[in-house]
């Protein structure tokens, strides 16, 4: 399903770093800003990730540019692990229902090890986050777009555990979401590429970890309809990701119509 990225443009699993390590010495703010930069051309995510959480630790706010690499860098680190989440688990689900008793469980295995590095890499993320970005926001739309990005992280650990653990990571990303619609309802103008993201990834989490269409489309259907009637006032430099962002949530609202559709 389509989710928002906060910017448009994998190594080694990320890892904490209090210290300066011989990979990442003490360097300056605009050093490891430039080498996230690099890592991204280069694809090294991971890499990329440490750079930008090294920025984050310092301490000052983030500028939008950097604000973005941080949200590009754990994106894409994540990103490529759901995937490989989605492909081992559909291989173990076809191992068990051929009867495959010992691939399904070296298959399971498999997916064990994906889902520690999603817990890690979604674990470091919320703490840089929560203990010091969401706290230290100066304005509304960093502090929308920091919420959002903690709710899409307990999003992603809903996606892949179960029981408790599952209905823990939901409530959390709830919180999260609702916590940023609060402050873009009040401070971002509904066209706003953030507020709309947000609705964007909020239905989402409505359609797929709660189960819940009728909220997911009456959430992305408001946000289009609203957006709509402003667009004429939209920002030049904003109208771009605005738009793209709009024609997202038309698309899940055309997919999500389509499968209720054929429930019926």
């Amino acid at each position: 399903l389509n989710e928002s990225r906060s910017h448009f443009g994998s190594s080694s699993v990320v890892r904490p770093r209090n210290r300066p390590s011989p990979l990442f010495p003490a360097m300056s703010r605009e050093k490891n800003v430039y080498l996230a930069k690099l890592s991204e051309q280069a694809e090294r995510y991971d890499e990329m990730a440490n750079y930008m959480k090294v920025v984050a630790e310092a301490g000052s706010e983030l500028g939008v540019e950097e604000r973005n690499l941080l949200s590009v860098a754990y994106k894409n680190a994540v990103g490529s692990r759901r995937a490989s989440w989605r492909i081992v688990s559909s291989v173990e689900q076809k191992e068990q229902s051929k009867g495959n008793a010992d691939n399904a469980a070296t298959a399971s295995e498999y997916r064990t090890k994906v889902e520690g590095e999603l817990n890690e890499i979604c674990g470091t993320i919320l703490k840089l986050l929560e203990s010091g970005l969401i706290p230290g926001a100066g304005g509304g739309e960093s502090k929308v777009f920091y919420c959002k990005m903690a709710g899409d992280y307990y999003r992603y650990i809903a996606e892949f555990s179960t029981g408790g653990d599952k209905d823990k990571a939901a409530e959390s990303a709830k919180k999260c979401y609702d916590d940023a619609m609060a402050v873009a309802s009040a401070d971002l103008p509904v066209t706003h590429p953030i507020r709309l993201g947000l609705a964007l990834n909020f239905s989402v989490f409505h359609y797929e970890v709660l189960n819940n269409p009728e909220e997911a489309c009456k959430m992305a259907r408001q946000a289009f309809e609203d957006a709509i009637a402003e667009l004429d006032n939209v920002s030049e430099e904003s109208y771009k990701d605005s738009t793209l962002i709009m024609q997202l949530l038309r698309d899940n609202l055309t997919l999500w119509t389509s499968e209720g559709e054929g429930e019926q």
